[in-house]
């Protein structure tokens, strides 16, 4: 497996409103992201997992800090260039899956294709691609409407690993979906990290998905304040709880 970071946020800070409302969402968070992992960022509900994700996805400017990404510094850069960088570098998947309701599952992945410049043939034979390895070649041509969640899911991943990005961000992929479905998400995006060398960071509150983790980051008020990693010799989904924990202090 490559060790080097393909991410490296440092001493993160990011301050929101301002004045008598100003909120301090992160304080100081580093965090390092390497191919070949599935790490989960778990925390209770403003501890700041939200606003972490949206500054790693080039989303959202940190206060202060750094940001690095496949070797380049973030800081500074303009719209179009962290566009480039999202473009280039990042594959998102959202909770809420963001299908267009309109278009069939090719369609819905060919979308990533084509703001990456990917168009015609080429696109449409990756989205078939990256679906029928998602397990939805029987699907190719159905729309959301017609699909059950844990497939819409699927199709959302699928958009997201399309233009092999070297980091896919998750925000809550399990959270809509029952037991089965979010089981075979989260065995899915192990499956992509290992195999594909992708870094995938979910945010998460479902203990589920614990079994799947090469690494669990623990956040609390606007700070990392643990990590468990897996143990040698075990594989996903072997683990089922993580209970040894390293902590890191502030």
């Amino acid at each position: 497996m490559t060790t080097t970071p393909v991410l490296v946020a440092e001493n993160v800070v990011k301050e929101l409103g301002s004045g008598a409302g100003l909120v301090i969402a992160l304080k100081g968070v580093s965090l390092e992201l390497v191919p070949g992992e599935l790490t989960l960022l778990m925390g209770p509900s403003g501890s700041g997992k939200t606003t972490l994700l949206s500054i790693l996805g080039c989303i959202m400017a940190p206060t202060s800090g750094t940001l690095t990404i496949a070797g380049q510094q973030i800081a500074g850069l303009g719209p179009e260039e962290l566009a480039k960088i999202r473009r280039d570098h990042i594959g998102f998947i959202f909770q809420s899956y963001n299908l267009f309701p309109t278009l069939n599952a090719i369609e819905n992945v060919r979308i990533a294709l084509d703001v990456r410049g990917i168009t015609g043939f080429a696109a449409t034979s990756r989205a078939e691609e990256v679906l029928r390895d998602v397990g939805l070649g029987h699907r190719l041509t159905n729309y959301p409407g017609n699909l059950s969640g844990g497939e819409q899911q699927r199709v959302a991943v699928a958009r997201a690993i399309a233009s092999s990005p070297d980091i896919v961000l998750a925000d809550e992929p399990t959270a809509a979906l029952d037991s089965e479905n979010g089981h075979a998400v989260m065995a899915l995006l192990s499956r992509i990290a290992k195999e594909q060398q992708r870094s995938v960071l979910a945010v998460t509150h479902d203990p589920r998905t614990l079994g799947y983790a090469d690494r669990v980051v623990r956040i609390e008020d606007g700070k990392i304040v643990g990590e468990e990693r897996r143990p040698e010799g075990l594989n996903a989904p072997e683990i089922t709880d993580l209970t040894k924990r390293r902590k890191i202090h502030a």
